[in-house]
């Protein structure tokens, strides 16, 4: 799609100063983005190995413990129905979990990297020693 408005006047490139690959590398490396990936994984990945877990026992329940599973909890609501049901719980649980790791304890930290970078570059902007393509001499 083509655009009909002209170019801005003067020439002069209006959009904000983007970070460099050195920049987010930098970012990447230190300590602090160290914390920020472990304090995710540490929630992350013990929640989802239990809830495969979870997940392939029910699954393997279903399959071959068939007796078991049909077996009456009260009126017509069986085994497998009751642990079904708790597949969606659990699904919603973690997911509020989740949320509330993410904003007590993950958010300020990525929030706290992203101001700190974003400073860096509007100081770098300011001085003229980033104009976005910078060349090694």
């Amino acid at each position: 799609m083509v655009t009909d408005a002209p170019p801005p006047e003067g020439g002069t490139d209006t959009s904000p100063a983007q970070p460099t690959t050195e920049s987010f590398v930098e970012v990447q490396e230190s300590a602090e983005f160290g914390e920020l990936r472990r304090a995710h994984r540490s929630f992350a990945f013990p929640l989802t190995i239990a809830f495969i877990a979870w997940y392939l026992l029910y699954v393997l329940l279903s399959n071959y413990a068939g007796g078991f599973m049909g077996t009456r909890v009260f009126g017509n609501i069986n085994v497998a129905l009751v642990l079904g049901l708790g597949q969606f719980a659990t699904t919603f649980l973690i997911a509020w979990f989740y949320s509330r790791h993410a904003a007590e304890r993950l958010d300020p930290r990525a929030e706290a990297i992203k101001s700190r970078m974003e400073s860096r570059m509007e100081s770098r902007t300011q001085s003229g020693t980033e104009t976005g393509a910078e060349v090694d001499a």
